[in-house]
């Protein structure tokens, strides 16, 4: 993945979702896959994650306002989004989401978004009832129509305390759809790649198997490889405990017969 990411400049824009947390991971793993780094905080996520922790994860400054004293014309919002090779809005929640989708340009962040014409990726965060809302999905869909995309969100317990679908999905996720978006090689584009991977495990009887320690570890980053380059990917796998990339589809199986 530091290959993909390798001189990028990327946009991390976090808006106001108790996951804005974990948007300090993916700034994180970004610089460190060598992209250039700029975080943009709503008014709101500014008071869940401070600035200083994400200038210290980038070593640049952090966009808090649109309006704000500067020393370099850098920061300004056409420069930047001129210049991104990817807008990537983690979390976005469902205020973003609806004024992205309406053209609304009220911050710096939404005037961005505008502005560029970069590839755009959301990771909506929010409650369940606020993701199902008929308002949302229709926001999703227009700026899916307009070539935006999006990675989750993924069931689980929410901050609110209920269990359903709008949590963050994982970051390691957010960064594989990510790393698709940014490859300039598509020589795979077009292509439907099957991969065998896992181990398989042979019953000798119902309690016991015969199988092997493969960890599905080069199945994993083979799939990757294929999905960055533009493949359709399909993992047939057997057991395994490595997660498979983002945007595969996935056949689990136990036996080599199956």
């Amino acid at each position: 993945m530091k290959r993909v990411f390798s001189n990028k400049r990327v946009v991390l824009g976090v808006t106001g979702s108790i996951a804005a947390y974990k948007a300090c991971e993916i700034a994180s793993r970004l610089v460190e896959g060598g992209a250039v780094v700029t975080v943009a905080l709503s008014e709101s996520a500014a008071q869940l994650v401070g600035p200083a922790t994400f200038e210290a994860l980038t070593g640049r400054r952090v966009i808090t306002r649109m309006f704000e004293p500067i020393s370099t014309a850098e920061i300004e919002h056409v420069t930047v989004a001129s210049q991104a090779d990817l807008f990537l809005i983690a979390p976005a929640t469902a205020n973003v989401i609806a004024k992205a989708a309406a053209g609304i340009a009220d911050d710096w962040l939404t005037t961005a978004l505008l502005a560029t014409r970069a590839p755009v990726l959301f990771a909506p965060a929010m409650n369940a009832a606020m993701y199902e809302h008929p308002a949302t999905q229709s926001n999703i869909e227009i700026l899916k129509g307009r070539g935006c995309k999006f990675v989750g969100p993924e069931a689980g317990r929410l901050a609110c305390g209920t269990v359903g679908m709008g949590r963050m999905i994982d970051p390691e996720a957010i960064l594989e759809a990510a790393a698709v978006l940014v490859c300039e090689r598509k020589d795979l584009a077009g292509k439907r790649v099957l991969i065998t991977s896992g181990a398989t495990y042979e019953p000798v009887d119902p309690v016991r198997f015969i199988g092997n320690r493969s960890s599905g570890k080069m199945g994993r980053d083979l799939a990757f490889e294929a999905l960055v380059r533009g493949a359709q990917v399909t993992v047939v796998t057997g057991p395994a405990q490595t997660a498979l990339p983002h945007g595969a589809e996935v056949i689990r199986v136990t036996t080599a017969d199956e």
